[in-house]
């Protein structure tokens, strides 16, 4: 394809459609990896040049051979956005060593596997955008959060150690940190309550996501966050 490919990692009806939806509008291709493609296919079907692939955030063979299935048919990206992103909520006598695990494995150690597919081509081409969803448990310990926190927090390390070594080769690599309750259908369900405002609108984080691609080199941003304005902080 003679477009930008964007690949977009952990693309569920919330953010990651957002973030797929925003590229596409502009220009990019984009390739939407999930765990499962029934939603992906869809989505696929409503955007200009874009393929769902089948991917495990978890497991790195499933990353390699998505992101190989990617580069055959339609190119090396030229951004990459991780959004995979899960945890068990609980603290440190509730939650399993199965569960810290899994949690670490999707939020840092999928994010590092699905770097090490797209840097090489980027270095080459002097160019190129990785820009990791975080959040705030990247940054503080709840004692809810024994699993999640430490694996965001391990994502967001990983993440400056790449701006750091990658800056130099024009490779921007930045994290967004979402201090919100993310506008879906189940959380409106669980807080019925809440107004409208209360709720971050994933299209609204995919353009501060967009922004960041598009900065200038002379004032890159490495970390922003995103959080309703009435979010308490």
């Amino acid at each position: 394809m003679s477009k930008p490919v964007c690949a977009v990692v952990g693309v569920g009806e919330g953010n990651g459609a957002a973030l797929a939806r925003a590229f596409a509008n502009e220009g990019a291709a984009v390739a939407l990896l999930a765990r499962r493609t029934d939603f992906t296919s869809k989505l696929a079907k409503e955007l200009p040049d874009a393929r769902a692939y089948a991917c495990d955030a978890a497991d790195s063979a499933s990353i390699a051979e998505a992101f190989g299935l990617i580069r055959a048919e339609m190119g090396d990206p030229t951004t990459l956005i991780y959004n995979a992103g899960s945890g068990v909520w609980g603290d440190v006598e509730s939650v399993g060593l199965r569960d810290f695990e899994a949690a670490w494995r999707v939020n840092a150690y999928g994010a590092f596997a699905a770097s090490r597919e797209v840097i090489p081509a980027m270095k080459a081409a002097g160019r190129g955008v990785i820009i990791f969803i975080g959040a705030t448990a990247s940054r503080r310990g709840a004692p809810g959060t024994a699993a999640f926190a430490p694996a965001k927090a391990a994502q967001r390390s990983l993440a400056e150690s790449m701006a750091k070594s990658l800056w130099p080769h024009g490779i921007h690599v930045a994290l967004i940190v979402i201090d919100a309750v993310v506008d879906l259908p189940r959380t409106r369900e669980r807080m019925p309550n809440e107004p409208d405002d209360f709720f971050l609108k994933p299209v609204d984080m995919a353009a501060s996501a967009v922004w960041l691609a598009k900065q200038p080199r002379s004032a890159w941003s490495f970390e922003i966050e995103v959080r309703p304005f009435r979010e308490k902080w």
